[in-house]
Order: structure tokens, then C-alpha cells, then sequence
């Protein structure tokens, strides 16, 4: 570890972890408004909370780095399983047979 603290590498160790943390949550994003839809959105959000909580209090730089871009990723995801809810709308994402989405009682009222 010294090797990456004392070296030049740190930088871009950080730029690669984060590159790779939200790269694993796009699908994550994708799994959970599939399975729970739009409801989840305070998961991420009190993930987000007790991992700026845990960067605080981490005594190692990277580790604390680390965590602050994961909690910010969950803050970011927060607003992407809304718009992902839209993407199903459209129709570029599967929908989840087994939910009722908010545009499907409008789709009825529509019909009747």
C-alpha cells in the first residue's frame, strides 16, 4: 500500500475504482427498479448517508475517497431509478410483468 501512497498511482487508482463503482451500479440501478421500482430510492439514499458517515471516519485516505465516490454514486442513483422508470416506459428496458407501473392506470382510465 505504501507503494500507491507514496507513488504517483493514487490519482489514478482512485480514477480507475471509480470508473469500476459506477460501472456496477448502472446494473444495480437497472436490477432494483425492476424488482421494486421507484420505491427503492431510499435505499440508495441511506446507503449514500452512512457511507459519507463511514469516509469521514475512515483513517485512510483512499479508503475514505473510495467511500465518498460510492455514497455520491448511491446519492446519483437515487435520480437515475427515476429516469429508468421512463426508460421502461419507452420502452428500452423490460418491465417487470409481476408490477403495475403509474402509467398503466392512466392507460385504463384511457380505455374505458
Amino acid at each position: 500500500m505504501d507503494f500507491i501512497t507514496n507513488g504517483q498511482f493514487t490519482g489514478l487508482l482512485i480514477g480507475a475504482c471509480t470508473f469500476l463503482i459506477i460501472g456496477a451500479f448502472h446494473p444495480l440501478v437497472i436490477k432494483a427498479e425492476y424488482h421494486f421500482g421507484t420505491k427503492c430510492w431510499w435505499w440508495f439514499l441511506v446507503a449514500g448517508v452512512v457511507l459519507i458517515g463511514a469516509s469521514l471516519l475512515a483513517g485512510n485516505l483512499f479508503l475514505s475517497c473510495l467511500l465518498g465516490v460510492t455514497a455520491f454514486s448511491c446519492f446519483w442513483s437515487i435520480l437515475e431509478v427515476f429516469q429508468q422508470q421512463e426508460r421502461v416506459h419507452k420502452g428500452w428496458f423490460p418491465r417487470n410483468p409481476k408490477r403495475t407501473y403509474p402509467w398503466d392506470s392512466t392507460n385504463d382510465k384511457a380505455n374505458d
